[in-house]
């Protein structure tokens, strides 16, 4: 059985579309769709039904795909060993991290990284939490920085740090007066919250169910920077975890930040792999640069 063609398969089952998939592959249309007819012929049955508008998967096609997809990701796994094995520190990571903590954590540990890894090639995905779970399990990505907690008893979990959340509000609100903010300051308070599929919506909303306080209902944002600039048009009030308040993030006019008080909510941030990949030690020693962020950067600015 040709890996190529295994491949090229799982390349379509992808995009769904015979000419993305052969330009993802680099290769023409007739050579990839030729590839998947001979796969289809040694197996004997068919995979891909074919039409004018759609390409789809039969359901043994899926079927075969998925476990195609575990192969790819066993022979990737060979290789990184015998890359390992001639040089640990070199090769490609492929890392998932997740929007709302990928841009304010990463200008402070990336430049460490080059140093301290000089001939890795660190490949960076930022995506929602489910979809690197998901890239995970398909052995597409070699680790995750995540929010816990993670149920998947398959993945090693490394902690990195806890990151507190601070309220972020108009300067003219009436919590702006006061230094700190109490969880129960927020009852009855309207927050603006991410859309669904962000776990820090999901972070968010539990801290508004301790509070007694309720989400705006109208208005549900794509990215941090919507919140940010939202909260800063005096729409309402919102949670940020507190590198996102911290340079280099520019300062936002009329925007102030607040800390809670002690206990503050807060998140923990992780990497996972899986506990079958090849590069545990490496990825211990990529856990330990992320740890190393500096601490002043994960307490809250006073007011």
């Amino acid at each position: 059985m040709n890996f190529r063609a295994i491949q090229y398969l799982v390349t379509l089952a992808e995009v769904r579309h015979f000419s993305k998939a052969a330009e993802m592959c680099h290769v023409s249309q007739p050579t990839l769709s030729t590839q998947i007819r001979k796969l289809e012929e040694e197996l004997e049955v068919q995979l891909v039904e074919r039409s004018p508008r759609q390409v789809m998967l039969t359901p043994i096609g899926e079927a075969v795909v998925e476990r195609a997809r575990a192969v790819l990701g066993e022979l990737e796994a060979m290789r990184a060993i015998a890359r390992r094995a001639r040089d640990p520190h070199s090769g490609t990571l492929r890392l998932g991290i997740f929007p709302t903590l990928a841009p304010y954590l990463l200008p402070h540990v990336i430049p460490g990284i080059r140093r301290r890894f000089p001939r890795l090639t660190l490949r960076l995905f930022e995506e929602k939490t489910e979809d690197i779970l998901d890239m995970l399990e398909r052995g597409t990505l070699d680790a995750g920085i995540l929010a816990l907690p993670v149920a998947d008893e398959r993945l090693v979990t490394k902690v990195l740090f806890e990151e507190p959340f601070v309220v972020a509000m108009p300067e003219q609100h009436h919590l702006a007066a006061k230094p700190n903010i109490a969880v129960s300051d927020l009852e009855d308070e309207e927050l603006l919250l991410l859309a669904d599929g962000h776990c820090l919506r999901d972070q968010a909303l539990e801290v508004c169910h301790m509070a007694g306080a309720h989400e705006r209902l109208d208005f549900h944002a794509t990215s941090m920077e919507t919140l940010r600039q939202m909260v800063a048009a005096n729409t309402g009030i919102t949670l940020m975890p507190t590198l996102a308040v911290k340079p280099p993030v520019a300062p936002t006019e009329n925007l102030t930040v607040r800390p809670f008080q002690e206990p503050a909510p807060s998140r923990r941030i992780a990497m996972v792999w899986r506990k079958s990949s090849a590069l545990k030690e490496f990825n211990e020693e990529i856990a330990d640069a992320f740890a190393a962020v500096n601490t002043d950067l994960l307490k809250p600015p006073r007011a």
